[in-house]
């Protein structure tokens, strides 16, 4: 946990320390829901071990736009910082083992790396890294197609189709996973992946 926490600020180690004491282990298995559309998030996640989803109810169909690994943190930050209801669920699509935060210990962190600005732009970028990947996500439902959508997503992250089940790749990349297996069987005979 101290390196996960050593790699994503530049603070001293009895700082760190003390940052550590706040974050409790945990594991769960797959498909574990660690924060439902609705709720308020009162805890932010690292992934140690594992893969998760992030997914909203669209119509009654869950819409996949994001997936984190190992080395990550994930939480519904805007319900985690205001206290509103987060607008996605949270959910463990392998096993995995996490360590987690409670709101209240993380704002003990954030007042301790305000006063170091190297933290808080360290921390401002992560938050921007997030915003870009969902920019960037959006736009490639309003210029590309899904075909390209897929060779993107291959190109890219390709350890995201190596991991993730085939529904959940769909669901991300906007389309049925019938569909999906199309794309997949016309790339594999023009031997494009």
């Amino acid at each position: 946990m101290l390196e996960i926490l050593k790699n994503r600020f530049n603070l001293p180690d009895d700082q760190l320390a003390v940052f550590e004491s706040f974050y409790h282990p945990l594991k769960v298995p797959a498909k574990t829901i660690l924060l439902r559309e609705g709720e308020i998030s009162k805890r932010a996640f690292i992934i140690k071990e594992g893969c998760l989803r992030v997914w909203f109810n669209n119509d009654g169909t869950d819409t996949t736009f994001q997936f984190f690994f190992e080395g990550e943190n994930v939480s519904s930050i805007e319900s985690f910082r205001k206290q509103t209801p987060s607008l996605f669920t949270i959910e463990t699509i392998e096993s995995c083992t996490l360590c987690f935060v409670y709101k209240e210990d993380m704002d003990k962190i954030f007042k301790e790396i305000n006063n170091s600005s190297d933290s808080v732009e360290q921390f401002l970028d992560i938050i921007l890294d997030r915003q870009l990947h969902y920019m960037k996500h959006c736009l490639s439902f309003i210029r590309d197609s899904p075909t390209t959508r897929y060779i993107n997503l291959l190109s890219e992250n390709p350890h995201i189709v190596r991991r993730v089940p085939q529904h959940y790749i769909a669901s991300y990349l906007g389309i049925t996973p019938v569909s999906l297996s199309r794309i997949r069987n016309k790339l594999m005979k023009e031997n494009k992946f």
